[in-house]
C-alpha cells in the first residue's frame, strides 16, 4: 500500500498532490513522518523559474527541505508485485542507535557521500555527490514520509516545538555564515544587508554570540522596523539612486552616507568586523566592501544575479576575507539547536503564517508575493502535515 501524499512540482507554475511510494530505509536510515515544513525562497524559485543556476527541474520533484518530524513507528507495508503483494519493512535502520521511533527530530536535508576529500575535511556541504532535498533531481520533504540518514536526524529538546525544528534549517544557514565562515566573536560588530528570513537569523545568531553592534540594512522601512525590534541594534535605510547614477557611483555614495550616519570607521573602535550580504543585490555587495573594516570579512549568502561588478582593489588593499556561504556544514545544526533551546535565539516571531498541507498552493502564493490575502506581510510560512 502507498499512503504518502506529496506536493509535487511538475514544471513551471505546475504543482499537484500525488501519492508516492513509502521510501524503504537502509540500515543507517530512518523514515521520518514529516510534521512541519517551512517554505524557502529556493522552493519558490523552482516553482516560478524551474531552475536555480545549473540546477534544472527536468522531471517531477517533491518540494520542501525545511522540515521537522517524528521518527516513524512500526513497519510499513510496501507493494512489490501481484505475485508478491507486500513485504514488511522496519522504519528505523538496524544500525541506528541515537534516535528511536517516536523521537521528534529536526531534519538536515543533505545526505553526502562521507568518503570524498571535502567530506573528510569537514566541508561536507561541498560534496559533489550530495543528495539535497528539493534540489533537482532529488525529491524534497513536503510529503508524509521522508527517508533520512539517521546522523542527519537531530533530536529536539523538550522545550522546542516541531515548528522550531523546521526553523533549524534556515537558522543553520545563519550559523554557518556568521559563526562558521565569518568567525564572529563576542564584542565584534556586524552589518547585514537584507532583512528577509536568512538576514534576520544572521542578526539573531550575531546577537546570541555577544555582538557589540548589529546593523540591519534594507530598502523596506517595515522590514527595518521588524529587525530593530527583533535583533538589530541599528538600522540603515539606503537613499534612492540619482537619475543617471551608475550602480558603482551609487554604492560609493551610499557607503559614505552609511559611514557618516552610523559613525562607521575603517580602523579603530567603530569598525564593522563582518558584513553578511543576505540580499543578493549588486549595490549591497558593492557597498559592503566599502564599509567593512580593513582586514575584515565579507560573506555572501544571498543569491542574486550571477555576475556583478565589484571593486577588486578594495579587496586587495584592505586584505579582505571574501567568502561564499553554501548551506551548512558540520556542527551548524547542533549549534543552531543549542542557541534556540537556550533561549538565545527566539524563532517564534519569524513564523508569520501557518497553513495545512492541503493549502500548500496558497502558502506558496503568499510567500511568493510577500503577503497573504489579508495583506499581512510574510516572513516565514510553515506548512503542517500531511496529517
Amino acid at each position: 500500500m502507498s499512503d504518502n501524499p506529496s506536493f509535487v512540482l511538475r514544471g513551471i507554475e505546475d504543482v499537484v498532490y500525488e501519492q508516492r511510494p513509502i521510501p524503504e530505509p537502509g540500515p543507517d536510515d530512518v523514515i521520518v513522518e514529516v510534521k512541519k515544513t517551512g517554505i524557502c525562497g529556493s522552493d519558490v524559485h523552482y516553482l516560478v523559474e524551474g531552475r536555480i543556476g545549473d540546477f534544472v527541474v527536468e522531471k517531477p520533484m517533491v518540494l520542501g527541505h525545511e522540515s521537522a518530524g517524528v521518527v516513524s513507528k512500526g513497519r510499513a507495508v510496501l507493494v512489490i508485485s501481484k505475485r508478491w503483494p507486500y513485504i514488511l519493512v522496519d522504519l528505523v535502520g538496524a544500525n541506528v542507535k541515537h534516535v528511536k521511533a517516536g523521537d521528534r527530530v529536526a531534519m538536515e536535508p543533505g545526505a553526502t557521500c562521507k568518503r570524498c576529500d571535502l567530506c573528510k575535511a569537514g566541508r561536507y556541504e561541498l560534496c559533489a555527490d550530495i543528495v539535497f532535498a528539493a534540489t533537482p533531481p532529488y525529491d524534497g520533504t513536503l510529503a508524509r514520509y521522508y527517508r533520512l540518514p539517521a546522523d542527519l536526524a537531530y533530536p529536539l529538546p523538550e522545550n522546542l516545538t516541531l515548528e522550531d525544528g523546521a526553523m533549524m534549517e534556515p537558522l543553520s544557514v545563519g550559523v554557518h555564515s556568521v559563526s562558521n565562515l565569518g568567525g564572529f566573536r563576542t564584542g565584534q560588530s556586524i552589518a547585514i544587508f537584507g532583512c528577509g528570513p536568512v538576514g534576520l537569523l544572521c542578526m539573531a545568531v550575531a546577537k546570541a554570540l555577544g555582538a557589540k553592534r548589529v546593523i540591519a540594512v534594507d530598502i523596506v522601512p517595515q522590514r527595518l522596523e521588524f529587525a530593530k525590534n527583533y535583533a538589530a541594534t541599528d538600522t540603515y535605510l539606503p537613499p534612492k539612486p540619482l537619475e543617471g547614477e551608475s550602480k558603482v557611483d551609487y554604492s560609493r555614495r551610499n557607503a559614505e552616507q552609511m559611514k557618516e550616519q552610523l559613525n562607521i570607521q575603517d580602523r579603530g573602535a567603530n569598525t564593522i568586523d563582518l558584513v553578511i550580504d543576505a540580499s543578493g543585490a549588486e549595490v549591497s555587495i558593492q557597498t559592503a566592501l566599502y564599509i567593512v573594516k580593513t582586514g575584515g570579512t565579507f560573506v555572501q549568502v544571498g543569491m542574486g544575479a550571477p555576475n556583478v561588478t565589484i571593486n577588486v582593489a578594495l579587496i586587495m588593499v584592505k586584505e579582505l576575507n571574501y567568502k561564499g556561504s553554501f548551506r551548512y556544514g558540520p556542527g551548524d545544526y547542533p549549534l543552531a539547536i543549542s542557541l534556540a533551546a537556550s533561549g538565545k535565539v527566539d524563532l517564534k516571531p519569524l513564523v508569520t503564517h501557518r497553513y495545512a498541507f492541503n493549502d500548500a498552493i496558497t502558502a506558496f502564493k503568499a510567500t511568493r508575493t510577500g503577503k497573504s490575502e489579508d495583506g499581512k506581510g510574510v516572513i516565514k510560512a510553515i506548512i503542517s502535515g500531511p496529517e
